[in-house]
């Protein structure tokens, strides 16, 4: 397994983070990602463990707290062998202050979520979203607080637009808090929209990428192919997960996938290995997020490492995946000579 610096911080982290949102599916929408119990959640720790991959993901509404408690029970005696990163900000129950980043909500939930992952420490805390209500120097100073305490070692965000994370940062420095280092965000070669504006902030400030649904919610598995139907027990299936996730046209995702598959048979490997090889190459990522139902799924992933596409095949896929840029993005590609970005 290689191992990258987390942002601008000190921390080692897998090119590849095991994504703990399959165990449990206590919830209807967990449900369809996965339903891991606690032995199978031990199996697969194993495989990543043996595979070098020590760095686990998960938040607290993953299946409403069912999935740290299942992290916790199969990571029980070997929590010095690993990082834990969890999330939270999101509604938990219908409680009013359940919900958000006030010193209040994230006090609670830290400490429920340190409670059901069976640690005294969070080696990676990111807030799920932000929270306007809440004022930044609140959330800032309270998760300061934390880590001063020792229950968190470092923070991230996710979800984040660029003025929430460069006014955070900018808070941070003013009073001397604790930076964010991680920014968990969508990215995949269907979905570039990182690269537009959150990627040359984390160029700038050191922020690495946690990236989340590196297969585009599930739709560069390989199964997914023009004028066939999708396959069986695909989450696409369902019309609420397909809502709630990142929307893609169909001939562009076909474009996408006719390009995998070409370098895929130049390769030898997947199509999901391609795309998740595809976005270790890719500036400030430090890990790529991946999930796995069973056994096969996660040692499929596990073969994105060890080896690096050529420039030529990089540039298909670069090609093949582009998308027209927004303003003021598409205009600030004519004054590549002052300001590369977004490139």
């Amino acid at each position: 397994m290689e191992y990258r610096q987390l942002g601008g911080s000190g921390l080692m982290v897998p090119a590849l983070t095991f994504g703990a949102g399959t165990f449990g599916g206590t919830t209807e929408f967990f449900k369809a990602w996965g339903s891991s119990d606690v032995k199978e959640a031990t199996r697969l720790v194993d495989i990543c463990l043996e595979a070098g991959l020590n760095m686990f993901d998960t938040a607290d509404i993953y299946s409403k707290g069912d999935s740290e408690s299942i992290l916790g029970e199969a990571l029980k005696g070997r929590r010095d062998q690993v990082l834990i990163s969890t999330k939270a900000t999101f509604r938990f129950d219908d409680g009013v202050n359940n919900v958000g980043s006030s010193r209040h909500h994230l006090t609670r939930t830290i400490d429920a979520s340190l409670k059901r992952l069976q640690t005294d420490y969070i080696d990676l805390f990111q807030l799920h979203g932000f929270d306007a209500m809440t004022p930044v120097e609140e959330v800032l100073s309270t998760l300061d607080g934390f880590v001063k305490a020792g229950k968190i070692r470092y923070l991230g965000v996710s979800n984040f637009s660029g003025w929430h994370l460069m006014k955070s940062l900018s808070v941070a420095d003013r009073y001397g808090w604790t930076r964010y280092v991680a920014n968990q965000s969508y990215y995949s070669l269907i979905g570039r929209d990182y690269e537009w504006e959150l990627m040359p902030l984390g160029v700038d400030q050191k922020v690495g990428a946690m990236v989340w649904s590196p297969l585009g919610w599930g739709r560069l598995t390989g199964k997914i192919r023009r004028g066939k139907p999708l396959p069986e027990g695909s989450r696409l299936n369902s019309q609420t997960i397909v809502d709630a996730g990142p929307q893609v046209d169909d001939e562009f995702l076909y474009q996408v996938v006719d390009a995998l598959d070409q370098v895929a048979g130049e390769t030898g490997k997947s199509v999901p290995q391609v795309a998740l090889n595809w976005l270790l190459q890719r500036p400030t990522v430090s890990s790529v997020i991946i999930g796995a139902r069973n056994e096969e799924q996660l040692k499929q992933n596990l073969g994105a490492v060890g080896w690096n596409l050529t420039k030529e095949q990089v540039a298909k896929l670069d090609e093949a995946s582009k998308r027209p840029f927004a303003y003021p993005y598409f205009h600030q590609q004519g004054f590549a000579e002052r300001n590369p970005f977004p490139a």
